[in-house]
């Protein structure tokens, strides 16, 4: 029998576009009910979407949308667009933890303040939409909390130069391998997922080297369909999983992954904190900081 959102209440950070409204696409398709908490609620010419774009985007697919203007670095915003998505559809059955913030530049060149931001939005935002979820999660007959961010891996090669940003994005995973053992006596699923190559996105071009890396990606339709299968997963039995997209896919018995490559004919780029290739056409590449 085909797995399915259909129904379900989706709680996505970060949704207004990239990866986090793939995956919100993905559910919608299916019939689910998203609330899209970003911050976009006007257009930026260098990386376009607003909450209200991509609330019409998924009412399109298929889905009903909520859009939600939120600062996940802000625990009232926080609490009131979850209380708002309760009042709204019903409860939350999933949480999804895409809102990330990036600065790979080292200690002589970043800002404290840049420092502060992505471990306000990295770790702390996660922890705070967990937190907030919860009880909400507690009420779903198959609830689920996944987390965008790497599998741990403590080799100093992933520390430096970008110590500041490595220790943002574990921090989120840190949340995932806590979590998953504080709440699974509740039955609520707590896992990580990661593209095995890099993403093509807006971020990803304006920060790690435009339209050269934009064509060695792959497109975040196959981070969706990997969450789409996570999501779907009985949670008791589904649970501290740090899972890399294309094997979630391999598992599903999807094994020919080139058309999600934004250009077949070129490898694409490994992502950070992965020493080496899942599948076929990937190579490794050395990111610089924008």
């Amino acid at each position: 029998m085909r797995r399915t959102l259909k129904g379900k209440t989706l709680f996505i950070t970060g949704a207004s576009r990239g990866i986090g409204l793939a995956i919100a696409r993905r559910a919608a398709r299916d019939g689910a009910q998203i609330a899209i908490a970003a911050k976009s609620v006007t257009e930026n010419p260098k990386i376009p979407g607003t909450i209200f774009t991509a609330a019409a985007d998924l009412e399109a697919a298929g889905g009903k949308a909520l859009a939600l203007a939120c600062d996940i670095r802000f625990e009232d915003q926080v609490e009131a667009a979850m209380q708002k998505t309760v009042e709204t559809f019903g409860g939350v059955d999933i949480l999804v933890n895409n809102a990330s913030a990036i600065d790979l530049r080292g200690i002589d060149r970043l800002e404290m303040k840049r420092f502060d931001l992505m471990h306000q939005i990295n770790a702390r935002g996660t922890y705070l939409c967990c937190k907030a979820a919860l009880p909400h999660l507690r009420n779903s007959d198959n609830p689920h909390i996944l987390t965008l961010s790497p599998p741990l891996d403590l080799n100093p090669k992933w520390f430096a130069p970008n110590l500041a940003y490595t220790m943002a994005k574990y921090g989120m995973s840190l949340v995932t391998l806590g979590l998953s053992r504080e709440l699974a006596r509740d039955g609520i699923a707590v896992n990580s997922l990661w593209p095995e190559t890099a993403i093509a996105t807006a971020a990803v071009g304006n920060l790690l080297g435009g339209e050269e890396i934009i064509q060695r990606s792959r497109k975040p339709e196959i981070v969706a369909d990997a969450a789409h299968a996570i999501l779907t997963r009985p949670a008791r039995e589904t649970t501290g999983e740090f899972f890399i997209d294309a094997l979630t896919l391999r598992s599903e018995g999807v094994t020919d992954l080139l058309p999600y490559s934004v250009d077949p004919a070129k490898e694409a780029v490994l992502d950070f904190f992965l020493d080496a290739p899942v599948s076929s056409n990937v190579r490794k590449a050395t990111f610089h900081a924008g």
